[in-house]
């Protein structure tokens, strides 16, 4: 039985376990940094959007349009190359840099579906709750909140799937994610085999994104018919 079981080509076996211990835990450390900034800071200028303050909002809107506006190659190259020439205390590695500019873009995103959200909580629940004490900040935290962000949680999922198709962006930079491990092997591949298998090596990276992406984008369609 075992003789009928092809083996595989030796180069597979160090540059799976390069991809895979390697790249796709940098992967989900971008990932999962962008993911929690862009959540924390959208929420809160996400609801900061509907207090009744012109100026706050005029702030909020343009940080929010900047970001939603460039593209997340841009902002990834501001945060790693311009930043450094105004102060040192500026400089970031590959990893932290492409962190921050996926949670520049990901917490506009966030911000103006918070505001979408919370906008769409009824006025009288904003009553009710003002008619039993609540101040502004009571009201949001106990009341308003905890409804718009069960609304949020859709959008939220799709945010999930795009932060992680978009670390690929990192590559150019320099990060060690799925991608940028998956080129150097192929450019390895090149100067020891004479074949840099990119068939091989970039279809499994297209397939392992394919795994993370699709049950996300399934799961956040079941919620946006459950919740919204």
């Amino acid at each position: 039985m075992v003789a009928l079981i092809p083996s595989l080509p030796e180069w597979v076996e160090p540059v799976a376990r390069y991809m895979f211990e390697v790249g796709l835990p940098g992967t989900l450390r971008i990932a999962g940094l962008a993911l929690v900034g862009s959540a924390v800071i959208g929420v809160v200028l996400g609801t900061l959007l509907t207090v009744d303050s012109r100026p706050l909002r005029a702030a909020i809107r343009l940080y929010v349009e900047v970001w939603r506006g460039l593209p997340i190659l841009v902002t990834i190259f501001v945060v790693f190359f311009a930043l450094p020439s105004a102060s040192d205390a500026l400089r970031f590695d590959a990893f932290t840099a492409a962190a921050i500019g996926l949670t520049l873009w990901g917490s506009a995103q966030v911000a103006e579906a918070t505001r979408g959200a919370v906008g769409s909580i009824p006025r009288e629940q904003h009553e009710a709750s003002a008619a039993l004490g609540f101040g502004w900040l009571g009201r949001h935290r106990y009341v308003i909140l905890p409804q718009a962000l069960r609304r949020l949680l859709p959008p939220f999922v799709s945010l999930l799937v795009n932060i992680i198709q978009n670390t690929t962006i990192a590559q150019v930079i320099g990060a060690a994610e799925l991608l940028e491990t998956g080129e150097r092997s192929a450019e390895r591949l090149t100067f020891t085999t004479l074949d840099t298998h990119a068939l091989e090596i970039y279809g499994a990276v297209a397939v392992v994104f394919f795994l993370i992406s699709f049950p996300l984008t399934r799961l956040a369609a079941y919620l946006e018919k459950r919740l919204i």
